[in-house]
């Protein structure tokens, strides 16, 4: 009940956001020429011209100012000024493929943190997407103290003889990602593997990688690693206004999207008793209040979903949303005592140190000083509540 409440109050604010935005599209793709209504498989079609159109951001602009040495290095020093960490290569440590790099980390006193191994670029038999895997979890036996192995996989563009890896954006806010997931492996303190970095409640495994990307849109931390990689210039303050604006682009629309597929796990997942009927009419009652286009025949989400059945997030869809209202009222201290501030870093040092040794509740309350409140996901995804 508590989940479905969530979702409902999100669904109050989002879905007269959605409509907006799905309005501004269908009149976009109408004085392009587009006959009829905007379809489900239209909308990303139209909403991308309209993002070109309105705020002018195209990954070709943005690219040559997202080189992966200088990303990486970006990430880096925004982990050594907020948590005192340093990060030593080395190429003497063997690998698993020549494109792969090992660094030692040592924490603020010099003392060795955990290895870290970088994964960046797609070859034959290695699947696509991006992930943190922890090849050895942190644990004290014996008295003695055992640091993990900590790895973040990606699937960036391979430099070539004449260019670097450009990233786009997404791939900047991709690498940040899984860089917060390595850092709550790699900053773990505790006993027990079971109970260590990211061995946490499901609903709140995101909270640390979340809110890392948040860093991504601060001018700030722009400054530390988005340089032209020819001319060494900083990205422009034009360019930086764009991203932070796309924030809240169609994000009406992208939250509703998501309370949708939440609605239709709980509702299978809360059955106690055997389905009746079609799967398709099983899906079009669970959705009803979260669809914006007329149902089309022939087509189900529900056969598609793997996440709920063989994706570990059964009745856990929902997580995805809460982590994002976690990391936003999270980083909301950040911005208020400042991005690189000491205090909000120690504090937040403590969840990812924790691991799930500590109730999360009680974590995020000991951090934030009370429990999570949604205010400042609404602020930054521009849903009015």
């Amino acid at each position: 009940q508590t989940v479905l409440s969530f979702l409902d109050d999100l669904k109050a604010l989002a879905k007269p956001a959605a409509e907006k935005d799905l309005k501004a599209v269908q009149e976009f793709a109408s004085a392009a020429g587009h006959a009829g209504e905007v379809k489900p498989w239209d909308f990303s079609y139209w909403s991308e011209k309209l993002k070109k159109a309105t705020l002018n951001l195209d990954d070709n602009l943005l690219k040559p100012y997202f080189k992966i040495e200088n990303v990486l290095a970006g990430v880096f020093d925004i982990s050594a000024k907020l948590y005192g960490l340093s990060f030593k290569k080395n190429e003497s440590i063997a690998t698993y493929h020549e494109d792969v790099d090992a660094y030692e980390v040592y924490d603020k006193d010099g003392e060795f943190l955990s290895l870290l191994y970088t994964d960046f670029f797609p070859r034959a038999g290695k699947r696509a997407g991006a992930w943190m895997t922890s090849y050895r979890s942190m644990y004290s036996l014996d008295g003695q103290v055992v640091r993990p192995h900590i790895s973040i996989v990606c699937n960036f563009t391979k430099p070539t003889a004449d260019k670097p890896s450009l990233l786009t954006f997404n791939e900047v806010t991709t690498l940040f990602h899984e860089f917060g997931h390595a850092l709550h492996g790699m900053m773990a303190r505790g006993t027990y593997p079971s109970l260590t970095g990211t061995s946490v409640y499901w609903d709140f495994v995101e909270l640390p990688s979340q809110i890392l990307e948040n860093w991504c849109y601060e001018p700030e931390a722009l400054a530390l690693f988005a340089k032209h990689y020819e001319t060494g210039d900083l990205l422009p303050k034009e360019y930086v206004d764009r991203i932070v604006e796309s924030q809240q682009f169609m994000e009406g629309y992208a939250t509703l999207r998501q309370l949708n597929f939440g609605y239709l796990d709980m509702t299978y997942h809360g059955l106690t008793e055997p389905m009746e009927g079609t799967v398709a009419d099983f899906e079009r009652s669970a959705t009803a209040d979260t669809q914006l286009f007329v149902p089309v025949e022939g087509t189900l989400s529900s056969t598609a979903f793997s996440h709920i059945f063989q994706g570990g997030y059964s009745a856990g869809y929902y997580s995805y949303k809460w982590a994002e209202v976690l990391d936003a009222d999270a980083f909301d201290r950040f911005k208020e005592e400042g991005i690189f501030s000491e205090a909000a870093a120690n504090g937040f040092a403590e969840i990812l140190s924790s691991g799930g040794t500590v109730a999360p509740d009680e974590l995020f309350k000991k951090f934030r000083g009370r429990d999570p409140k949604v205010d400042a996901l609404l602020r930054r995804a521009g849903i009015a509540a």
